[in-house]
C-alpha cells in the first residue's frame, strides 16, 4: 500500500483514462443513446473533453464562483438532452440521477485505476478521502447524496454488478468508433489516436473492449504492461508543475472565460 498525495485529482496522468471513462459511459444506453441523439461530441470531441475536465477540476479545486460557472454550463448543455425540439420527451434525460451516478462512477473508478497503475494501491485513509471527493462531482449537479454508494465496498458491489450488464449496441458502438477513429480534427489529435486507442483498450474490461471492436492480443497485453511500468517509473519523477499543469490551465481558462 502507498499513501496517495492530497492532490491526486490534479495529476495529469489521470487524463490517460479519458477514453476508458468515455467508452464506459457510452456502454450505458441511457447515456450512450443520449449522446448519439443530442450531442455534437463526435464532431467536437475536444470541446466536450475540456468541458468535462474543467467541471471536475472546478468542483474539486475551484472557488465558489468557478463551481457556479461550471454548473450553469453543464446544466445548460444537459437541458438539451431531455426533450426533442418540439418539447416532447426523447426517452433519454441527462438529469436522470441514475445516469449521473454512472457517469460519476466511471470518472471515479477510472481515476483510481490509472492512479494505482502508476503509484500503487492507495492506503485506506487516502482511498476514503478520494471516494468522498468524487461524490461531489454528482451532488454538485442533481445526484441525490443518498444515491452515491455509502462506502467503497458498496461502490464495488454496485460497479461489479453494473459493469457485467453493459454491452455496446449498434448505436453506441458507432459513436465509440467515430470517437476512436476521428475522420476530422486537428492533425495532432488524429496522430495521437493510435496511442489513445491502445491505452483505452488496455484499461477496459475484456468484454467491453471486444464489444467496442478495439483490437487486442497477447502481444498488445505485453506491450501495455511494459508501457505502464515505464510510465510508473518516469511520471512520478516529473516536477509537480508539469504533472499538475493541465489542472492549473483549466482553472485559469475558466476564470478568464
Amino acid at each position: 500500500m502507498v499513501r496517495g498525495n492530497a492532490d491526486m485529482g490534479a495529476e495529469g496522468i489521470l487524463l490517460a483514462g479519458a477514453g476508458r471513462a468515455i467508452l464506459l459511459q457510452l456502454a450505458n444506453p441511457a447515456v450512450g443513446h443520449g449522446v448519439a441523439e443530442h450531442s455534437n461530441f463526435v464532431d467536437r470531441p475536444l470541446d466536450r473533453f475540456l468541458a468535462t475536465i474543467t467541471y471536475v477540476y472546478a468542483v474539486t479545486y475551484g472557488d465558489e464562483e468557478q463551481v457556479k460557472a461550471v454548473r450553469r454550463k453543464v446544466n445548460h448543455v444537459h437541458a438539451r438532452v431531455r426533450r426533442k425540439p418540439d418539447g416532447s420527451s426523447a426517452g433519454y434525460d441527462a438529469f436522470d440521477p441514475q445516469s449521473q451516478l454512472w457517469v460519476v462512477a466511471t470518472l471515479y473508478d477510472t481515476a483510481v485505476t490509472v492512479y494505482e497503475r502508476i503509484y500503487g494501491a492507495l492506503d485506506d485513509e487516502t482511498a476514503e478521502s478520494v471516494y468522498r471527493e468524487y461524490a461531489k462531482l454528482g451532488t454538485a449537479l442533481q445526484l441525490p447524496p443518498e444515491l452515491w454508494p455509502a462506502d467503497r465496498a458498496a461502490f464495488r458491489a454496485y460497479w461489479d454488478e453494473r459493469i457485467q450488464t453493459l454491452k455496446p449496441d449498434d448505436v453506441t458502438a458507432r459513436v465509440a468508433r467515430d470517437l476512436m477513429y476521428p475522420p476530422t480534427g486537428p492533425l495532432w489529435l488524429r496522430l495521437s489516436m493510435p496511442l489513445v486507442r491502445f491505452i483505452t483498450a488496455g484499461l477496459l474490461p475484456d468484454h467491453l473492449r471486444e464489444g467496442f471492436g478495439l483490437p487486442w492480443s497477447p502481444r498488445h497485453h505485453r506491450q501495455f504492461d511494459r508501457t505502464m511500468r515505464t510510465v510508473a517509473v518516469v511520471y512520478p519523477r516529473l516536477p509537480q508543475g508539469i504533472r499538475h499543469w493541465f489542472k492549473n490551465y483549466s482553472l485559469r481558462r475558466l476564470s478568464t472565460a
